[in-house]
């Protein structure tokens, strides 16, 4: 009987997602040509946020257990160019580390030169489409408000001598409505995962100084390791 019930459920039509889609349509429709580059903008907005989010992963930007293990591996046999080529390819934190253990033999002010240098590096790849999310937070309201202006000049048109284009008017209507909300919709998701993602950047650069620092002391015998 129960099998029954599931096979008669799954026959059923989706009529939820069909009545969707014809909503959808009639919104894009009503809201005129200037709604598609704040889709586009919308599209492109949701791909940078998951690109970001699995990329800027806390286990993948600054492993916990790297800088422990990069000092027992140093510490026991010393580095060499394959241990830090592969370090480097490990994690943004793999090659801070490893920028600075090239010049493990140098001072401790060349070393952390390098350091620095490398963490510039990091710090502008792990921005990277950061800008992009930014200017669409800050461009979509703008699109939004173009689209509104392009409904008030539908609007005005509608007016003549002869008295007023209901249908016009109407759509101008919409369109100045669907653009604005369209816009401000857009633009509050990514200022929101733009803020999220520089501070999120921000945390890794200074974690990353930190556990830099302490390998230039141990290195340098001004800390004892552990």
């Amino acid at each position: 009987m129960a099998n029954g019930v599931a096979a008669f459920l799954l026959e059923l039509p989706d009529t939820k997602s069909k009545r969707l889609e014809p909503l959808l349509f009639a919104i894009i429709q009503a809201a005129g040509w200037p709604i598609w580059p704040l889709l586009l903008a919308s599209i492109i907005a949701v791909a940078l946020i998951i690109e970001r989010g699995v990329t800027l992963r806390s286990n993948k930007i600054n492993p916990p257990t790297l800088l422990d293990q990069v000092l027992a591996v140093y510490q026991r046999q010393g580095v060499n160019a394959e241990i830090l080529d592969k370090l480097a390819k490990d994690s943004p934190l793999g090659e801070v580390l490893a920028a600075g253990l090239r010049n493990h033999k140098s001072s401790r002010y060349v070393m952390k030169d390098a350091v620095e240098e490398a963490g510039r590096t990091v710090a502008h790849e792990m921005e990277r489409f950061l800008t992009t999310l930014g200017t669409i937070a800050t461009a979509a309201p703008l699109l939004g408000l173009f689209g509104t202006v392009i409904g008030m000049i539908e609007i005005f048109g509608s007016q003549s001598p002869t008295g007023t284009n209901p249908q016009q008017l109407a759509h101008g209507i919409s369109i100045a409505l669907y653009n604005t909300a369209f816009g401000i919709g857009i633009a509050i998701p990514a200022l929101i995962f733009y803020r999220h993602f520089k501070n999120k950047v921000d945390g890794f650069v200074v974690d990353m100084e930190q556990q830099a620092a302490k390998l230039i002391d141990i290195v340098h015998g001004e800390r004892a390791g552990g």
